[in-house]
């Protein structure tokens, strides 16, 4: 503001108090005390600002020259009932004047309630020095201001003692208490700098120092969960629950936050990308961990509900994120398997209750209960699950179970249009009978499907693509008939009639036991039509040949008769090197199914099968070096809540529809302004533009060209000037060809 602004504004002010409403009624005394005020606001002027000072007193001297004198003695006036139009206009000047000094107090008493980088370096540095209380809770207060921006409960409450920060404070406020508030509380209740179980929380709470300070901890937890429900932010997101892991033994004392924790977690889990979903199940696990039985059944439960709810659809973008969802589950189990075992017997049981309904009601809509992705998932999850605990005494049990429920899905509806989910029960139970040294009889299953008719009829139609029998149920009658599927679907029965047949390939009963096998491949080998299907045949048959042979030379030379427990160890030093002829041939057919599921698979995978694996990558002790991580990356984006704060997190992805708006649009298009007016509309389902500039004050947003502020046009008549010459140049070839 420059000197005449200022020179304008003292005198406005003095204006208000010498003419104002209330001054045409005070007395005398009182008007001349108003006087003696503003002789010692000069005085305090030019103290203050002594330039502005000189200035006055060089061009402006009779507003300095101000005294008690001056006031008229005569202002208790006669004044009548009839006012002049001077008076008039006088009295809205005085009403404007006072508008303004408003004004200005309010613009005064808002920016004392903002927070600067300053304050953040001081209470930080207060912290980390003296470790003062107060300081703390300035630093939380700010955080809870920054979670909490933009929303429509703090806009009225003016009993906040700050309440505006810009982008820039916001990331830093973010960063200081998600990397420091575990050192700093775990300070304050004198705990250990790292981990701990739920009695460590169970003994503190009847302390003074839990007393004293478990506001601050619910400060934290309640701040931090409201902000990972506004943020759509990938990278965000992960960035807060890494933080919160190390902190989550506090949630101990919290039954609440707890439970509200266990679901945003287990929502993040099951529907985020890029490293969220494995974040969210460090997340849990830790919890599981810390606090035992206060969340561990919740968590089997959420998790298995989550799983569910995540596999009703198989494509090949989403097969290796159901996999990794599957290891999750996995993994969690081992960390109380007693009580892990107690939620597995009753999610097992009601699969046979679905198959049992399916074979007695023996009705379409019981069928289809069955032979969906979501049964097939289960069956596949406790399958890897049994398979990863088979030593386990407290798990095996459900392995005799589940192998009847897979054999009776496999031939609830044995047509040749399931052939894809066959394959999946015998692969699920090859695996099943591999980790648990058990026979099961895989092998009728597999012949029973090469013997279908379909499989030996001659190939007619043709297909776009190999038919991936991973992300398929169910086939149409037409496909039967197809090269792209015949072929993929005798190859996998080859490869787990050899799987199956090499897990006995070292046992003494090999040559009884692969002989109704050989006979029943020799029959197919004659009776199929395909000469690739004949060769394949014929290869897996001279393995097995050549396997009996190998067992047979070593029968020759035993004492102990079959049911022996020396029989036990027959060849096990050719077990442990895999030297049957089954095993080698085992071996190369798994790397030709390796190559054919890499072909078919698509480069779109959300989280992949190899980095999913955990077994024993966890470490026990979870205090790992990515504690001191910096984030700075993580909040550069100067996002704020308050600018979202109604739009919902990653469970509505619809705000990756919204495009930038050109500044100016191209002068060659005529439809460009329907075209941008689409892309606006489209958010509509996000919110309205209301909702987002009422959401905070201090987002601006971007001027809107003019010709996207007007409404839809109609599409113009006339065609830009190249498509012109196009249609022209067109209509003259027509007419030479006529």
């Amino acid at each position: 503001m420059g000197a005449k602004g200022k020179v304008k504004k003292l005198k406005n002010e003095i204006a208000s108090e010498e003419l104002g409403e209330d001054n045409l009624t005070t007395p005398l005394s009182k008007s001349k005390g108003n006087a003696t005020q503003h002789i010692h606001q000069l005085q305090r002027l030019q103290e203050k600002d002594p330039e502005f000072y000189q200035f006055l007193k060089e061009h402006d001297k009779e507003l300095l020259e101000f005294d008690d004198e001056d006031i008229d003695e005569n202002v208790e006036t006669d004044m009548g009932d009839e006012e002049t139009q001077e008076d008039k206009d006088e009295e809205t000047d005085t009403h404007d004047v006072k508008f303004l000094a408003k004004t200005a107090k309010k613009e005064e008493k808002s920016s004392k309630n903002v927070i600067t980088s300053a304050m953040v370096d001081s209470w930080c540095n207060s912290i980390q020095e003296n470790g003062k209380v107060g300081a703390i809770r300035s630093l939380l207060k700010a955080f809870r201001i920054a979670c909490h921006y933009g929303d429509d409960d703090d806009e009225n409450d003016s009993s906040t003692k700050f309440s505006v920060m810009s982008s820039s404070v916001f990331n830093k406020v973010m960063l200081s208490v998600l990397n420091e508030m575990d050192g700093i509380l775990r300070g304050l209740l004198k705990l250990p700098p790292s981990g701990g179980k739920k009695e460590m929380i169970v003994d503190l709470m009847n302390t003074k120092q839990w007393k004293k300070y478990n506001h601050l901890v619910k400060s934290y937890f309640g701040n931090s969960l409201h902000v990972l429900n506004q943020m759509t932010d990938t990278e965000m997101i992960s960035f807060t629950l890494r933080r919160l892991r190390y902190s989550t033994i506090f949630l101990a004392a919290f039954p609440s936050f707890l439970r509200k924790y266990i679901k945003v977690a287990f929502h993040f889990w099951g529907t985020g990308g890029g490293a969220l979903p494995v974040v969210s199940f460090l997340f849990i696990r830790d919890l599981c961990v810390r606090l035992g039985s206060d969340c561990i059944d919740e968590c089997f439960k959420g998790m298995y509900k989550t799983y569910v709810m995540s596999c009703k659809s198989v494509n090949a973008t989403k097969l290796q994120h159901i996999q990794f969802l599957g290891n999750c589950v996995t993994e969690l189990i081992g960390v109380d398997l007693p009580a892990a075992y107690q939620h597995a017997f009753v999610f097992i049981r009601q699969l046979a209750m679905i198959l049992q309904e399916a074979l007695t009601m023996k009705t379409k809509e019981a069928f289809r209960k069955v032979y969906e992705w979501k049964y097939m998932n289960c069956l596949e999850l406790w399958t890897g699950a049994i398979c990863s605990y088979s030593s386990e005494a407290d798990f095996i049990p459900l392995a005799y179970p589940l192998t009847q429920i897979i054999s009776g899905v496999a031939r609830l509806v044995p047509t040749a249009e399931y052939l894809p989910l066959r394959l999946r029960c015998a692969r699920m139970l090859n695996r099943i009978a591999a980790s648990t040294s058990t026979f099961i009889p895989v092998s009728m299953l597999l012949l029973d499907m090469l013997e279908m008719k379909e499989l030996n009829r001659p190939l007619t139609g043709r297909l776009d693509k190999a038919v991936d029998l991973r992300t398929v149920l169910k086939v149409r009658k037409a496909t039967l008939k197809t090269r792209e599927f015949q072929e993929p679907c005798v190859f996998s029965v080859v490869e787990e009639l050899t799987e199956h047949l090499a897990q006995w390939s070292y046992s003494v009963a090999f040559f009884e036991l692969s002989f109704i096998p050989l006979v029943r491949l020799r029959n197919f080998c004659k009776s199929t039509k395909i000469e690739r299907f004949r060769r394949e045949m014929r290869q897996l048959i001279r393995q097995i040949e050549a396997n009996s042979e190998f067992t047979n030379k070593k029968r020759l030379s035993v004492s102990f008769l079959p049911n022996d427990p020396a029989a036990t160890s027959f060849l096990e030093d050719e077990k442990k090197s895999g030297t049957s002829p089954l095993s080698q041939y085992a071996a190369t057919l798994r790397q030709r199914a390796q190559q054919r599921n890499i072909s078919l698979r698509e480069s779109s995978v959300i989280v992949g099968e190899h980095s999913s694996v955990f077994g024993n990558k966890i470490p026990e002790n979870d205090d790992d070096d990515t504690r001191d991580e910096e984030g700075a990356a993580v909040f550069s984006s100067s996002w704020l809540p308050g600018s979202d704060s109604k739009t919902k997190h990653p469970r509505d992805k619809k705000e990756k529809k919204k495009k930038k708006i050109p500044k100016e649009l191209p002068k060659d298009t005529a439809f460009d302004e329907d075209v941008v007016e689409d892309l606006i509309l489209s958010s509509d389902e996000d919110g309205s533009a209301s909702d987002t500039s009422s959401a905070g004050e201090d987002v601006k947003a971007e001027p809107v060209p003019q010709k996207l502020k007007s409404k839809k046009r109609k599409p113009s008549a006339k065609l830009p000037k190249k498509e012109t010459q196009f249609h022209t140049k067109k209509s003259k070839k027509r007419k030479r060809a006529n």
